[in-house]
């Protein structure tokens, strides 16, 4: 008579669908060992004192939370940002690490991200590869530790490429509203969320010229779908967009040269050493899946080296037009070079894991700039002299909200445009054709004559670097209103020079503000 199998004891069956396998746990293994090692490398320079963007991003979103919108007409950004911050800010404080844990936050979603948008499209070889490139890019390691959008940047690009290949490549229509919701939120992240846009319509555009005309027709209702829904999610903040377009805009930008565009992409690889290695391994392996391959995978190779390519020289050729070229607003095209980089090297075999270990190498020291702005040691040193009622006269203008957050409170705070009513704000409307109409006879002495014989003023002055950052129109005006603006107060009787600060070493030219403190000792007669 047959018997029942009989089973182990001790080897209870687990339910079907329990069973965690093995590349699960590799992957929350080495995802958190990659989040850990890059979190370490991330914080090295936590605690560096604001500069002058950081000083803004602490202004604005230290309104309130539905004010914030508003403000921006003042400043020519999108939303989002603050308005997170805001929330981030009112958790847990608003100190320089604190607010740098936001961004690093940031910085650190793109690992795990990366590594699925990678295995999703291509393999899990691919997401790995791809990860360790976030994980350690020295462009996310800078702006992990900056008060700025700049990693949230990222990570908003990055969903939005994957969305675009899983819904238009791959004709996975579950992933159109991924697209369409991450390029809305790109969109009110950061004006140059438009080039990302404008390069992924040229992308499907090569999609829609492949396609065979029944193939087309529901390729163009899911793009209808995707990007409408991006425009209507986007749609409330078009008029302020507009307003800001007009009266706002990049004064302190110049026009980008061929050579700069040549180098963006090193830049954001911290040299050319870099650049050669990712183009050189993850080239060759693009080279190689692109040749062997016709498919999808080749298909959405090429489409993400669209985003890339299309994404970098949309932004410099609207900035020949429009100046607005500036290496922080890079961070639209880092996640595209980044995976599709990544993609390569997964390719490229021996080569491509060669090329990785020494870019790892490479990014390991990278730290972030220690000393982005000398304002804070110069407030504190100053602040012992100065009273509740004193005057600050910054003229560099958007360096208020910097000046206003290491300043001792109770200051009156004015710069060449006159008083400043909200000094969590730099007010850009019209900026540059108020600046030229400045005067000192008409904007500094009545701002003199209102102090009282025994007060102070605290003339600010910007550190003048490299004459090649100083040649915007913007930025040359401030140059000389800042020198008329001392030399008048230099020239008036009624006040006496007490101090200088910083007392700078011999050879160190650091950012920020230098300040001169004055006295007033007599009324004007």
């Amino acid at each position: 008579m047959a018997t029942a199998p009989v089973r182990p004891r001790g080897l209870p069956r687990l339910p079907h669908g329990r069973v965690v396998s093995s590349g699960a746990v590799r992957a929350v293994v080495g995802l958190g060992a990659l989040m850990a090692l890059s979190a370490y490398l991330r914080m090295r320079s936590f605690g560096a004192a604001f500069w002058i963007d950081e000083g803004l991003s602490w202004g604005i979103s230290s309104h309130h939370f539905f004010s914030i919108p508003h403000v921006l007409r003042q400043d020519g950004s999108p939303p989002l940002y603050y308005m997170l911050l805001h929330i981030w800010m009112g958790l847990f404080g608003t100190s320089e690490r604190v607010t740098h844990g936001l961004s690093l936050l940031f910085a650190l979603l793109t690992i795990p991200v990366s590594f699925w948008a990678g295995k999703s499209l291509f393999s899990e070889r691919a997401g790995w590869f791809a990860a360790v490139l976030f994980a350690l890019n020295s462009y996310l390691t800078t702006y992990a530790q900056e008060t700025r959008m700049y990693s949230l940047m990222v990570l908003l690009t990055l969903l939005a490429t994957a969305g675009f290949m899983h819904a238009f490549v791959f004709r996975r229509r579950r992933y159109l509203w991924l697209f369409g919701g991450a390029t809305a939120l790109m969109l009110y992240t950061h004006n140059w969320g438009a080039f990302f846009v404008a390069a992924s319509l040229v992308a499907l555009a090569v999609l829609l010229a492949r396609a065979q005309s029944a193939e087309r027709r529901a390729l163009v209702k899911d793009a209808a779908l995707g990007y409408g829904g991006a425009f209507l999610l986007f749609l409330p903040w078009i008029p302020t967009l507009l307003f800001q377009a007009k009266h706002t805009g990049s004064p302190w930008a110049t026009v980008p040269s061929f050579g700069t565009f040549m180098k963006a992409t090193s830049a954001t690889l911290d040299g050319d050493r870099i650049a050669f290695l990712l183009l050189l391994g993850g080239g060759a392996g693009l080279v190689r899946m692109i040749e062997r391959r016709r498919g999808v995978e080749r298909e959405a190779a090429i489409s993400g080296l669209m985003l890339f390519v299309g994404t970098l020289l949309i932004a410099w050729l609207f900035s020949q037009v429009s100046p607005a070229w500036a290496y922080r607003y890079f961070a639209v095209f880092v996640a595209p070079m980044l995976l599709i980089a990544g993609i390569g090297l997964s390719y490229a075999r021996r080569l491509g894991m060669v090329a990785l270990a020494i870019v790892v190498v490479l990014w390991l020291p990278f730290t972030a700039i220690k000393h982005k702005s000398v304002d804070r040691h110069v407030e504190r040193v100053a602040a012992p002299a100065l009273r509740a009622g004193d005057l600050v006269l910054v003229t560099h203008p958007e360096q208020v909200p910097v000046v206003n957050y290491y300043m001792a409170p109770g200051m009156k705070y004015a710069t060449e445009l006159g008083p400043v009513k909200d000094t969590g704000v730099a007010d850009w409307i019209d900026a540059l054709s108020r600046l030229r109409a400045a005067t000192t006879r008409k904007d500094l002495l009545p701002l003199l004559d209102q102090l009282k014989v025994g007060q102070h003023v605290l003339l600010m002055r910007p550190i003048i670097g490299p004459p090649s950052a100083w040649k915007a129109p913007w930025t040359k005006l401030v140059r000389v209103r800042s020198a008329q603006w001392a030399r008048a107060l230099s020239h008036d009787r009624q006040f006496k020079l007490v101090a200088r600060y910083p007392r700078l070493k011999h050879g160190y030219a650091p950012r920020g503000l230098r300040a001169l403190l004055y006295t007033k000792v007599a009324a004007r007669q």
